[in-house]
């Protein structure tokens, strides 16, 4: 479905860097890139998050629904920032869309799903061409479903306060693919990024060690009071 490009710019050794700038501040030996790394392992075992903020991750994200970068968006934490494709410059007349599993499952949803955003991408080009109206303004026939690109930048907190409520079931479930499409592209930069998202992205039931939520998929038990 989606792609995630991991950009050159991202933090090729985060835990490295980590404990590269904690001991600035502490007065250790930052020569030392044996010591930097556990210096960063044991800022991440205490507990110390701040330093997370220094890791940058820039990639781009493109084949996901609009509908679910909107939810990207919400996650806020650490000053992220973004550019998505433009609905004014982009010649929308034939848009890629999402399909949810529940519709690529039934064939007569299928059809109808694809019948109604021809009819959508159609009458886009009809009012353009034919109407002379601004594409900015046709563009607004434009469904959620409709895949998209985004360049992103944030660092590793965010994220990680990310996975506990993203990769949680309950979770939408495009978002959760999406999210696992992100690790296993960060997995891929280094030994140091494959063992923060295999020790660090996880749900929040499984940091907590009880489920949080109201309706749960009952993985875990609920907490008791």
């Amino acid at each position: 479905m989606g792609q995630v490009i991991i950009l050159e710019e991202t933090t090729k050794n985060p835990i490295s860097l980590m404990g590269e700038r904690a001991g600035i501040c502490w007065g250790g030996d930052i020569a030392d890139r044996e010591k930097n790394y556990k210096r960063g392992l044991g800022c991440l075992t205490s507990g110390h998050g701040r330093v997370m903020e220094y890791v940058n991750v820039e990639m781009v994200l493109s084949g996901y629904s609009a509908r679910v970068i909107r939810e990207w968006y919400t996650h806020i934490g650490g000053a992220p920032t973004r550019l998505q494709a433009s609905t004014r410059y982009i010649n929308y007349e034939n848009f890629e869309y999402v399909t949810p599993h529940s519709i690529e499952e039934n064939k007569d949803a299928v059809r109808k799903y694809g019948e109604m955003m021809a009819k959508i991408a159609e009458t886009c080009a009809y009012l353009e061409k034919e109407l002379s109206i601004p594409r900015e303004d046709a563009a607004m026939l434009l469904p959620l479903g409709m895949s998209t690109k985004i360049v992103d930048r944030r660092n590793l907190r965010n994220l990680v306060e990310m996975s506990h409520q993203r990769m949680c079931s309950r979770a939408y479930w495009e978002y959760q693919e999406m999210f696992s499409d992100i690790s296993n592209a960060l997995s891929q930069v280094s030994e140091e990024w494959k063992y923060l998202v295999e020790e660090y992205f996880r749900a929040k039931c499984d940091v907590t060690g009880y489920c949080t939520e109201t309706k749960s998929c009952g993985r875990v038990p609920k907490k008791t009071i």
